[in-house]
């Protein structure tokens, strides 16, 4: 019992990994615009099948072809910026909402009408197997997938943090006018975050496939997570998303082996409830 509750645990903190690299992108964009990205688990899924076919038409596994995945989609966040995002950018929040949730819409239907409904997945990468550690058993591209998912994270709050157009970034986060009085173009700030917003969506969605199925759906599954990981996190808090994304893994896993799988998100809701009456801003968020 002792060692399946282990790996209980070892498994919660793997997916809580990849939920937190999930989560990353959708509060940096919020964070910077005041903006919900409704569309950001189907970009995902856009990566996941981007990916898939990669290995289908070339034979490319995912781990190599992550760096192409992770480019496609910073340019398509780019794009989706300035032919969707920048018009409405001053429009009233509704306007807003509709637009992203009509990307959300188009990406699912495209997805659809292209591959169909059918579930897809690669059988062998070169990630497949596993360690044995005692009775713990850890799936390989799980464990890739999360320590991609740490380093990943890592170089986002370190480009924030430590590079001149990171603090730019965040120099227009807090206060866009006083940004642009000291000559920071706030369009191309708002242009860059989406663009990284988007790609480390790109880089969950490569490490994903090696073990998930792709299917138009999937994003909705990460999406609603990633929603509730940014909330209970904080809106804005890089730092906030990658802890509630642990928190909120080991939630899931742990109720799903200790009540029952079909209570498992039942229990992340009830958490993020209980947050957000506490602590309306969430665990890092500002007031």
């Amino acid at each position: 019992m002792e060692g399946l509750f282990i790996q209980t645990l070892v498994s919660g903190l793997l997916i809580g990994f990849l939920y937190a690299l999930i989560a990353v992108g959708l509060t940096m964009i919020f964070g910077m615009m005041d903006i919900v990205n409704f569309a950001h688990g189907d970009y995902l899924m856009v990566a996941m099948y981007f990916s898939f076919w990669c290995f289908a038409l070339f034979g490319m596994d995912p781990l190599y072809s992550l760096p192409a995945v992770t480019l496609l989609l910073f340019g398509l966040g780019i794009l989706t910026y300035y032919l969707l995002i920048k018009p409405i950018i001053n429009a009233p929040m509704l306007s807003q909402i509709f637009v992203t949730f009509g990307v959300l819409i188009f990406l699912r239907g495209l997805a659809t009408f292209l591959w169909k409904v059918d579930y897809r997945m690669i059988p062998q990468t070169v990630l497949s197997g596993n360690i044995h550690l005692g009775d713990v058993y850890i799936g390989i591209p799980q464990l890739t997938a999360a320590a991609g998912a740490i380093i990943c994270n890592g170089l986002v709050l370190w480009f924030l943090k430590k590079t001149r157009l990171g603090m730019a970034l965040e120099a227009v986060a807090e206060d866009k006018e006083a940004a642009r009085l000291m000559g920071i173009n706030s369009d191309r700030m708002f242009a860059l975050a989406w663009g990284i917003g988007i790609a480390t969506v790109g880089v969950a969605g490569a490490l994903l496939t090696s073990f998930y199925y792709v299917f138009p759906e999937v994003g909705a599954n990460f999406g609603l997570i990633a929603f509730v990981v940014v909330a209970l996190g904080g809106f804005g808090s890089v730092t906030g998303a990658f802890a509630a994304g642990i928190i909120v893994g080991l939630v899931e896993v742990l109720s799903g082996f200790l009540i029952g799988p079909q209570f498992k998100f039942m229990f992340v809701l009830v958490l993020y409830l209980g947050v957000v009456f506490i602590r309306p801003q969430g665990l890092l968020g500002k007031k």
